[in-house]
């Protein structure tokens, strides 16, 4: 495995958090233009779970591809994203209908972001420290 990623735990963690980043976007691009949201997205604080999704999203993308670049070969890094990508809409459409459209797959996402940007924390301050020291 040393031949194609010598660092298979930060490729591990990587395609876990583009895997939530990947869905988060789908679920999200479904509720723009905002209003042309679906109707159970419409609902009291549906507009804040959206906008407070997306702007949780753009730092997890951000974080993701600078912790991928940071840790793994380009060629891993394209490879894995690539296929994580192009696989995430099979993830997505297993989701139930109301969690897609609605509040619960908004407070599912919120949830999954915050996660992943709590994880991306902690291995990106070691990765960091590992590769400063």
């Amino acid at each position: 495995m040393d031949a194609i990623e010598p660092n298979v735990v930060a490729l591990l963690w990587f395609s876990m958090l583009w895997t939530t980043c990947c869905v988060a976007f789908f679920v999200l691009i479904g509720m723009f233009p905002l209003h042309r949201r679906p109707e159970r997205a419409k609902s009291r604080g549906g507009l804040a779970l959206t906008l407070g999704d997306t702007f949780l999203l753009a730092l997890l993308v951000v974080g993701t591809g600078l912790y991928g670049y940071g840790q793994l070969r380009w060629t891993s890094l394209i490879v894995a994203g690539g296929i994580i990508f192009l696989f995430a809409p099979a993830l997505f459409q297993v989701w139930p209908e109301r969690w897609r459209d609605g509040r619960t797959g908004l407070l599912v996402i919120l949830f999954l972001l915050v996660s992943g940007l709590a994880a991306l924390s902690q291995i990106g301050a070691d990765a960091l420290r590992t590769s400063l020291s």
